[in-house]
């Protein structure tokens, strides 16, 4: 992803001409990002790996990043996310901030993801957005020591539990993120 700034071009921005060929998910994202400002995607843990949550128009609706979150139950990660979004309309989200406020008693850290796991995670996104590149962070929680996934004390299930987007796929380490590559 390049520093350039945004230019959305998002299939409200764009007429591209396929609006009518959209899917009922693809229909209520769009509603949802013309009625609310952004729509999270939640997709459940199943057999495959943990679950995993992201936004869609935040970087239409306030021009900030779009979020993505993994590991805790979907249902709390939209509250997250819908927390980190309200934040976004008045103050800018960034690569490397902590926020103290967002989840119960502890700080989630943001860090900017690896244009190369777009395919594999933001699918969506990418159909909203039409290609990337559109600024995604991480929103990484820590354990109940309040150690980070990426700190070497964190707890091994902890460290499992989160991929680590910020690294080019072929640096992340093997496991379950990293099986369907």
């Amino acid at each position: 992803m390049t520093d350039d700034p945004f230019r959305c071009r998002c299939v409200l921005c764009h007429d591209y001409g396929d609006l009518d060929e959209a899917d009922r998910l693809g229909l209520t994202i769009i509603e949802n990002v013309r009625k609310h400002g952004w729509h999270v995607v939640m997709v459940p843990e199943d057999d495959i790996g943990p679950g995993f949550a992201y936004t869609i128009g935040l970087s239409h609706t306030h021009g900030a990043p779009e979020l993505a979150m993994f590991g805790l139950d979907v249902h709390a990660m939209h509250r997250v996310l819908n927390r980190l979004g309200e934040k976004a309309a008045g103050s800018t989200l960034a690569d490397g901030q902590k926020h103290p406020d967002v989840v119960d008693g502890h700080e989630v850290a943001l860090r900017k993801v690896d244009l190369r796991w777009y395919r594999t995670f933001f699918g969506r996104a990418i159909g909203f957005y039409r290609r990337p590149p559109f600024p995604v962070l991480q929103v990484a929680w820590p354990d109940a020591d309040a150690r980070f996934h990426w700190e070497e004390q964190a707890r091994q299930g902890h460290r499992e539990s989160q991929p680590r987007l910020w690294l080019p796929p072929s640096e992340h380490p093997v496991g379950v993120w990293t099986s369907e590559l």
